[in-house]
């Protein structure tokens, strides 16, 4: 949370399954046009959380399949963990909050009074978590009559139904949007509080978030039956909520638009050559340059001279780079080595992109930047770990040049001879 040394200009809180990852895109595209825009244009001074119902061990099963930005909250088990930052620290504060009035084993053995009411897998359950899974019509019956057994116990819970197949029992105070409300409060309390937030989500269990009155909110096109239903009867009048027309990420993308809460275009979705842009921005170069190298080595460009001579044109004609062996190179001997490479990853499953970005000014017209850089081939995942010197420079097409590129290995990613980072 304190990331930042004021308000966020943006807070983007999202579901992930079906919201942010769109499980029938195989190639990701939407995911990392939304990181494309996110790592450009608000990396630097707004806030990415995300708000799952899969609890922690399955969600860092998640960050191993998909090219997931690192989000400075991580909101799990349907709003029962708080965790911050990539340690993943958690809120201690939120889970004594949540003692109040709950006791598992009690939940556990009420419960096993229904026999529709299928237990998912241990890596699903959590401390203030009891999930099952059960057709619509079995969970009706559950939902009217639980919570009142539960109460007769001394427990206070409530109920979420999701997906058409997946019921919940948490504590009262647990849900999303009772950890977004909590959230927003701490920010108040330092006073920092976010200049807009975003909450965008597909099934009944982001229900909760789209009741927080402070935040803008869009459902995504694919939003399922329970969402749609909660809609048509308690948010359809909201002027702050919208149901997108595009599916996943894209529908967040649509909502930045809609209501004017900044930047929207996704550095993927411009066409070569760039359009030198007013205000110089580090973040902005850097995700555009590795867009291009992605593109050129997946034949997504015009094989052109011009791209090559772009990127010599923002990078110092004595630069280096250090690549993660060790081995120190030139880079526009790398720029030449890369001129070869045109279209080797066509029709592979090849994407590369940027996490983790952070700019730092040193002096009046020098950017330290820092960032995780990632390349995915197949099923595997490489990363490293990134510093990049930017200069200043008005006569480049970016205002900008790139004078030393130093790379090591991010820890468990690394790559044999089999792979190389090219730049």
């Amino acid at each position: 949370m304190d990331r930042l040394d004021g308000s966020a200009r943006l807070m983007i809180v999202s579901d992930l399954d079906q919201t942010m990852v769109d499980h029938h895109d195989p190639e990701n595209l939407a995911l990392l046009r939304f990181q494309a825009l996110w790592e450009s244009e608000y990396s630097q001074d707004s806030l990415l959380v995300f708000s799952t119902g899969r609890t922690p061990v399955s969600y860092r099963g998640l960050r191993k399949i998909k090219p997931l930005l690192t989000p400075d909250i991580t909101i799990m088990s349907v709003g029962t963990v708080i965790a911050y930052g990539e340690e993943m620290t958690p809120d201690v504060g939120w889970e004594e909050l949540l003692n109040n009035r709950w006791d598992k084993d009690i939940v556990v053995q009420e419960t096993a009074k229904f026999p529709q009411l299928k237990p998912q897998p241990e890596r699903n359950q959590g401390p203030h978590k009891v999930s099952f899974f059960v057709d619509k019509q079995g969970a009706q019956e559950v939902i009217n009559s639980l919570p009142q057994k539960l109460q007769q116990c001394g427990l206070d819970v409530k109920i979420i139904y999701s997906s058409g197949e997946a019921l919940d029992v948490l504590p009262q105070g647990a849900g999303k949007g009772q950890a977004l409300v909590y959230l927003l409060e701490k920010f108040n309390l330092c006073g920092k509080p976010p200049s807009n937030v975003l909450v965008c989500g597909d099934s009944g269990n982001d229900a909760d978030l789209f009741s927080v009155p402070s935040a803008y909110g869009v459902m995504v096109s694919n939003a399922q039956e329970e969402l749609l239903q909660w809609y048509e009867e308690k948010g359809r009048d909201n002027f702050k909520m919208i149901h997108a027309t595009e599916r996943c990420a894209s529908g967040i993308m649509q909502a930045i638009a809609h209501f004017k809460l900044g930047p929207s275009v996704s550095a993927r979705d411009l066409e070569f050559p760039y359009l030198k842009v007013d205000t110089i921005k580090p973040a902005d170069v850097v995700v555009k340059f590795y867009v291009l190298y992605e593109k050129w080595r997946r034949g997504e460009v015009q094989n052109s001279p011009s791209v090559m001579q772009y990127l010599k044109s923002i990078t110092h004609q004595n630069g280096t780079l250090i690549q993660p062996c060790g081995t120190e190179r030139s880079l526009h001997v790398c720029i030449d080595a890369l001129s070869s490479c045109y279209g080797d990853q066509h029709g592979k499953k090849f994407r590369a992109w940027v996490d983790r970005l952070v700019s730092s000014p040193i002096g009046t017209s020098n950017w330290l930047v820092r960032f995780d850089n990632w390349e995915m081939e197949g099923d595997a995942q490489y990363c490293c770990r990134t510093t990049l010197l930017v200069n200043m420079k008005p006569e480049t097409p970016k205002g900008l040049e790139l004078t030393h590129i130093h790379k090591t290995w991010l820890e468990g990613y690394s790559a044999g001879t089999e792979h190389t980072f090219i730049l």
